[in-house]
């Protein structure tokens, strides 16, 4: 059995994996997230359609997060789970196919045509054997013969791919939009019409990039909504004497829901990877057992979780394949999941509580204490101090160094370009990117750190809205602030954040350690004619071009 996927930024040798996935993706999980992405395209050829006729069912909208985000990077590796998804599709697909079809008789009086082949067609297979031999035939490289317009393709699904998962995390917080579910069928619909073109890919993509920025904005007002604006806040890292529950990933609403049943059970609660940025949170923070972060990013969990003995549990993507050491102790949610390893469905964490319980005590060794919680609303709090220092020289430039991180090599330059930025420049940091410099002491300007956490990849709304409101006060454009953009990626997330800068129009993005292996060279030409957006190269380097020296 062989596979391609390239959709990260760790692809083997720079162009894909065609093996065995870098991520730890095996040929028959690949197949699967392939017939997914080929299932969705038909349910989202008829949920166009029937929008058209005024015909929906937010079940089915929902359902396009869900199997896009169990696609992402990280997410699903197990083959049975999947399956059941794809059965899920399907369904779908057909319910909504006799939702266009009786909208379309109301309205014209007549049958509706037929489509009697593509994804639309799909009839799924009966078995697991079947499914994997279907999306065998419907990987990237069928989605055009055109290299060029299926690399544009790819920048769009892979795009809808990071705004599902965003737009997962703000329904869980009761947060919808009837524009970004037409959005995400009209788009995935468009990849199957052969009439369109590559410009039209790229305008769809821009679009993506700008939807993208309304779902953050639904994401960040759910943040706020339960748990109002994060402030910044010290964290503790390292462990104490206690049992304690270990909680990666990303949902906020789960690590709530978790903190509330472990009240009084003599349990810490403690944040791995991008779960950082809860601290923060005076809804959340204000649970005495939050205790601390332990570890760092994703990409080194393999390294640190045997270290942690008691029970740890993935919320969302960023999981990789665990150790027999702790994967007794191991537990996923929502759209997580790894084969072999127990899933919690629903909102009832006890099996979580009772074998953190059953584990012995996390012994006493405190780390030191890290600062988090600078998202729009405390920076823009002392925007008055920021501006006054730019306009004074205190402050001569911004540096927005944030984003996916990874095990591949080269990422020791976001450490070293942390380590030389001027001592009278700020620097702004998010996603797990950030663990690459966020134990360094950076010192303050004014009373103002100098190293300010954003939050999570979720939240670069935030960043955006830092950006705009400066070029605001400057009575300016962003792309002309002291303000440079250089940015690590891993996944479709950070993929489709950059579609929402460059959608702003920001220009002279620096971005790496690779570039996406699926860009075709006349697709990275037109980023390159259009946004001037570069691949990093030596921390000196960026850094002299930066601040012009």
């Amino acid at each position: 059995m062989s596979m391609f996927c390239n959709q990260c930024e760790q692809a083997a040798k720079g162009t894909g994996c065609d093996i065995m996935g870098v991520c730890g993706k095996n040929p028959e999980v690949a197949a699967l997230q392939d017939l997914m992405i080929y299932g969705l395209k038909g349910l989202a050829i008829y949920a166009d359609k029937a929008r058209e006729f005024g015909a929906r069912d937010e079940t089915i909208d929902l359902f396009m997060f869900e199997g896009l985000f169990t696609t992402v990077t990280n997410v699903d590796f197990d083959p049975v789970s999947i399956a059941a998804k794809l059965r899920k599709c399907f369904d779908n697909k057909e319910k909504i196919k006799a939702l266009y079809e009786t909208a379309y008789r109301e309205k014209t009086g007549n049958h509706a045509p037929q489509i009697s082949d593509g994804p639309a067609a799909w009839v799924i297979a009966n078995d697991l054997v079947g499914l994997v031999k279907q999306g065998e035939a419907h990987g990237i490289n069928t989605h055009h013969t055109d290299p060029d317009i299926r690399s544009a393709i790819e920048v769009l699904i892979y795009g809808l791919k990071g705004m599902a998962a965003y737009a997962d995390h703000a329904f869980i917080l009761g947060k919808t939009d009837e524009e970004v579910f037409a959005f995400f069928h009209k788009a995935l619909a468009a990849t199957t019409d052969p009439t369109k073109g590559l410009m039209d890919f790229v305008g769809l993509s821009m679009e993506c990039g700008k939807m993208n920025i309304k779902v953050m904005g639904m994401l960040n007002q759910g943040h706020i909504d339960h748990y109002g604006q994060p402030v910044p806040t010290k964290v503790q890292l390292g462990t104490r004497k206690n049992k304690g529950i270990l909680v990666s990933g990303h949902d906020l609403r789960m690590i709530e829901e978790l903190l509330k049943q472990t009240e009084g059970k003599g349990i810490d609660v403690y944040t791995h990877g991008e779960m950082l940025p809860a601290h923060g949170y005076p809804g959340l923070k204000k649970y005495s057992h939050l205790y601390g972060n332990f570890g760092g990013a994703w990409q080194d969990q393999h390294k640190e979780f045997p270290d942690f003995p008691g029970a740890i549990i993935f919320n969302t993507n960023c999981i990789q394949r665990p150790a027999d050491s702790y994967k007794d102790r191991l537990f996923t949610w929502g759209m997580v999941g790894w084969p072999g390893i127990k899933h919690m469905t629903g909102w009832n964490f006890s099996e979580v509580i009772n074998k953190a319980l059953e584990c012995p005590d996390l012994p006493d060794a405190p780390g030191k204490e890290i600062l988090t919680g600078f998202g729009h609303n405390a920076v823009l709090g002392v925007a008055d101090k920021v501006i006054e220092g730019v306009k004074s020289g205190a402050i001569k430039h911004f540096f927005l160094i944030g984003g996916c991180d990874g095990a591949k090599p080269g990422r020791n330059y976001f450490t070293e370009l942390a380590e030389i930025v001027p001592k009278d420049c700020v620097i702004l940091t998010l996603a797990c990117g950030k663990y690459r410099f966020n134990k360094l002491e950076f010192g303050d300007i004014g009373g103002i750190p100098r190293l300010l956490d954003v939050g999570q990849c979720n939240d670069a709304y935030s960043a955006v809205q830092i950006a705009l409101a400066l070029a605001g006060a400057f009575n300016c454009g962003v792309n002309d602030l002291p303000l440079s953009f250089i940015l690590s990626w891993y996944e479709q997330k950070a993929h489709v954040i950059l579609l929402s800068l460059l959608h702003l129009g920001i220009k002279n993005i620096k971005l790496g350690p690779a570039l996406p292996a699926y860009l075709t060279p006349n697709v990275l030409n037109f980023l390159v004619e259009n946004f001037n957006i570069g691949q990093i190269t030596t921390a000196d380097a960026d850094l002299k071009a930066a601040l012009g020296a």
